[in-house]
């Protein structure tokens, strides 16, 4: 096959389920840019061997291998976002990112989701859902009482957005069920004194009590990726004045279908999909991203699940 000047990518384990292909390759085509896309998937095992070792060749899910130093800048998802930043940062310190808000929700969400060949590396995540937040659901966070709902790369990414001081958030409750990422999550936001009393790990058995008085509920879960699954809160416990917003972005989850059939405002992931992607385009193009055509793109992609 022929190939392209430059290659970018995501990966992840797995990966086959990401849109993120379509809205970066018609980005790059509507610019000029001989470069591609491509989805790979790391085992969990080998990412630290990925991540250091240029050599390193990893195989795109069309079977097509490309050595790991070819990869001029890559998205990392479920479920490496945390490690990576972790491996990354003791063989490569970080550089000064481009604003304040840049390196606070980096530091504190502990997990990356951009990187550039040159180990410059970055979270997008948080830029990407704070913009839909705004422009999407219409959200202020200004004095507002939020429930996140897990805790693993994402949920972290949306915690560190929501703690920003420009956010103005008022007090963050996370919910968590698997012990051992709460457990990891809850250390690593205990390393910042000045988020102390902002947020709140809570049980299962304290959800209902919490969303009744929530203004906003963010799902960073996987839970509603799957038609027919279950949906992540009872559709009784949502109530007048609240928002809603959900990470998931391939499908419409029970949790918006819910939110929208009372009359609340809600959102899906594609929003936050779109906007970190953007983000990540210019990080290594340096090129103002084409949005318009990158929505497009997404829209398209997703139309066709």
């Amino acid at each position: 096959m022929a190939y392209p000047k430059q290659i970018y990518g995501l990966i992840g384990y797995p990966v086959k389920h990401s849109l993120s292909a379509s809205m970066h390759n018609a980005a790059f085509r509507s610019c000029g840019i001989d470069a591609e896309y491509r989805l790979f998937e790391v085992e969990p095992g080998d990412l630290e061997d990925f991540l250091l070792n240029p050599d390193k060749e990893v195989c795109d899910i069309e079977a097509n291998y490309v050595r790991g130093g070819d990869i001029a800048g890559f998205n990392i998802t479920i479920p490496h976002k945390v490690r990576a930043k972790q491996i990354l940062e003791r063989a490569f310190p970080p550089k000064s990112l481009s604003g304040e808000r840049d390196y606070h929700c980096m530091v504190i969400s502990g997990a990356i989701n951009t990187v550039k060949r040159e180990r410059e590396y970055t979270n997008t995540d948080v830029h990407g859902f704070l913009k839909s937040l705004e422009k999407d659901l219409q959200f202020k966070t200004e004095y507002k009482t939020a429930l996140v709902v897990g805790c693993g790369g994402a949920g972290r990414a949306v915690v560190a957005g929501l703690s920003w001081a420009g956010a103005n958030i008022k007090k963050i409750y996370i919910y968590e069920k698997n012990n051992k990422v709460a457990h990891l999550a809850q250390g690593h936001f205990s390393s910042f004194p000045e988020l102390s009393g902002k947020w709140e790990f809570i049980s299962h058995k304290h959800l209902p009590e919490i969303v009744k008085k929530c203004d906003l509920l963010v799902n960073a879960s996987p839970v509603g990726m799957k038609e027919g699954g279950p949906t992540i809160i009872d559709k009784e416990l949502l109530h007048k004045g609240l928002f809603v917003y959900d990470l998931v972005y391939n499908r419409e989850t029970e949790l918006v279908k819910d939110a929208k059939f009372l009359g609340l405002p809600a959102y899906g992931g594609r929003g936050m999909l779109l906007y970190q992607g953007a983000a990540s385009w210019q990080f290594w193009t340096e090129k103002e991203p084409p949005m318009d055509v990158m929505r497009q793109a997404l829209e398209s992609a997703r139309r066709e699940l």
